[in-house]
C-alpha cells in the first residue's frame, strides 16, 4: 500500500467516525437511546486500589537507589526482592540464584498492584524488616545531630535525611508521634540515605534534648523570629540543630528546652523556607563552624 493510499484510508476512517458520532448524538436528542450517566461510569482501576494491610515488622521499599542501598546495608534483614528483569540488570547485584534472599521476577504492573499507581518504583520493590532501634547514647562520638519537632511529611523527612547524610550528621532524631515511620515514600525521597544514617524516634522530645545536652551538644532551635543569626549562635564543638514543622514551627516546650534560638537571615522578600531547604542551609552553617572548632 502506498503512502497516499494510507493517508486516504486514514481520512476515510476519520470521516466515517464523525458520521457515526453525529448519528448517535441525533438519536440521543430524539430519546431513541439513553444519555450515559457520568456517575455510573466505571472507575479507573487505580481509583479502586487499596493499600495492603502490613504487619508491624513488614517494610516495603522501592526505587532503584533505595533498593540498592538496602541490599548494601548489612544491618538490613531482607525478606524478598520483587523486580522486573530490566530493573534487576540495572541493580547490578550478580546472579539471582546466588543472592542470600529470594528474588521474584514480575511485570511493572504486578508491582503497581502492591504499591499503588502513584509509586515511582522503577521496577524494583524489596520487603525487609525494620532497621534496628538506636539509642541516644550511641551518639557520643558524633558532633552534629539533626532533630525534627513533629515534621510529618515523609517527603520532607526523606529530603532532610539526604542532606543530613551529605553533611555527615550523626543521626536524625524525630518524635514517635506526628512523625513518619520507615516507609517507601520516605525512603524514595531520601534516595538511599535511610540506610546511611540512624533514624531515631523518641517518646519525649524535651527529655531527648536534655540528654543530648548532657552528652555535650549545644541544642539550637531554628526560628524565623530567633534573636540572632545562626552563624553567630554556635558556641560549642558539638551541635544539635532542631527544626519544627512548616506550619507551626517549634512547639513552646521545645523553645523552652533548647539552649538557644536562632534564625536564618534572608535578605530577600521571602523570609521563610521549606523545612528541608532550611535544614540543608543550617547543616552547611554548622559544618562550617565545626570545621573551625
Amino acid at each position: 500500500m502506498s503512502k497516499n493510499d494510507q493517508n486516504d484510508k486514514s481520512g476515510r476512517d476519520s470521516h466515517y467516525a464523525t458520521l457515526r458520532r453525529n448519528v448517535r448524538d441525533a438519536k440521543r436528542q430524539r430519546g431513541d437511546i439513553p444519555t450515559p450517566d457520568p456517575r455510573k461510569r466505571p472507575k479507573p482501576a487505580h481509583e479502586n486500589w487499596k493499600a495492603p494491610q502490613l504487619q508491624p515488622d513488614q517494610v516495603f521499599l522501592y526505587g532503584l537507589h533505595t533498593v540498592r542501598a538496602v541490599i548494601d546495608n548489612p544491618e538490613r534483614k531482607i525478606v524478598k526482592l520483587t523486580v522486573t528483569q530490566n530493573a534487576f540488570v540495572r541493580l547490578d547485584i550478580g546472579e539471582s540464584h546466588a543472592l542470600p534472599f529470594p528474588v521474584e521476577f514480575v511485570s511493572p504492573q504486578d508491582i503497581d498492584k502492591h504499591l499503588g499507581p502513584d509509586a515511582i518504583h522503577q521496577g524494583a520493590m524489596i520487603e525487609t524488616k525494620p532497621l534496628p532501634v538506636r539509642r541516644l547514647e550511641a551518639l557520643k562520638e558524633s558532633n552534629l545531630i539533626l532533630v525534627l519537632d513533629q515534621v510529618t511529611d515523609p517527603h520532607n523527612v526523606g529530603a532532610i535525611m539526604r542532606s543530613a547524610v551529605a553533611f555527615e550528621a550523626g543521626a536524625l532524631i524525630t518524635t514517635q508521634r506526628h512523625s513518619p515511620t520507615e516507609s517507601g515514600v520516605m525512603a524514595k525521597s531520601a534516595s538511599g540515605a535511610l540506610e546511611m544514617i540512624p533514624y531515631i524516634q523518641i517518646g519525649n522530645l524535651a527529655d531527648a534534648l536534655a540528654e543530648l545536652q548532657k552528652l555535650g551538644f549545644q541544642t539550637i532551635g531554628l526560628d524565623s523570629e530567633g534573636p540572632a543569626p545562626l552563624e553567630g549562635t554556635f558556641a560549642a564543638g558539638k551541635v544539635a540543630l532542631v527544626l519544627g514543622s512548616e506550619g507551626k514551627g517549634l512547639r513552646q516546650k521545645t523553645r523552652e528546652t533548647v539552649d538557644a534560638l536562632a534564625r536564618l537571615d534572608m535578605p530577600g522578600a521571602i523570609k521563610s523556607l521549606n523545612v528541608s531547604n532550611a535544614a540543608a542551609i543550617a547543616l552547611y552553617a554548622a559544618r562550617q563552624h565545626l570545621a573551625k572548632a
